[in-house]
């Protein structure tokens, strides 16, 4: 398997924050973008690679493609990968896909279409919920942490509410 520095969610993929800290703080040298949307859009694929820091390499790929990737073991022996996905859900089924993760922190969601606050500035709708809780079961680690200086807050006591 990659050697997977961090798992986060942002609805932003690449931007300020991933770019300026959490990228530096972690020497993250690969970024792999999941989303099948953004895989499918030869545009939004150029942007997304284009946003990322030098000496980054930047590769997206659809939610199955993402999945059997990152299960391979790396060709680079100093390899540091941070996956970015725009949802809980794309986790919870590369999870099924075999994928094993220890921990995915949740970044920026914002509040659109059916999501409402959560934590922070987090917002999830009722299925990213349900992904969530399908990862807990499947003893993966979840929190939210904005950027590495700020405290972890644990997302189970905010599962049921």
């Amino acid at each position: 398997m990659k050697n997977v520095v961090l798992a986060r969610v942002d609805d932003r993929l690449i931007h300020g924050e991933v770019v300026s800290v959490w990228t530096p703080s972690l020497n993250v040298n690969r970024i792999i973008v999941v989303d099948d949307e953004v895989a499918a859009d030869k545009f939004n694929k150029r942007v997304i690679k284009a946003l990322a820091p030098n000496g980054v390499k930047v590769n997206v790929y659809s939610t199955e493609k993402g999945a059997d990737i990152l299960q391979r073991d790396s060709k680079e022996p100093n390899e540091r990968v941070m996956i970015l996905t725009k949802t809980p859900i794309t986790y919870d089924r590369m999870a099924d896909m075999g994928l094993q993760l220890s921990e995915i922190n949740l970044g920026g969601m914002g509040l659109r279409g059916e999501r409402t606050p959560f934590i922070k500035n987090v917002a999830c709708s009722p299925d990213e919920i349900t992904a969530i809780k399908n990862l807990r079961e499947k003893n993966v680690h979840v929190y939210y942490q904005l950027v590495p200086e700020q405290q972890v807050i644990e997302v189970d006591g905010y599962l049921d509410k």
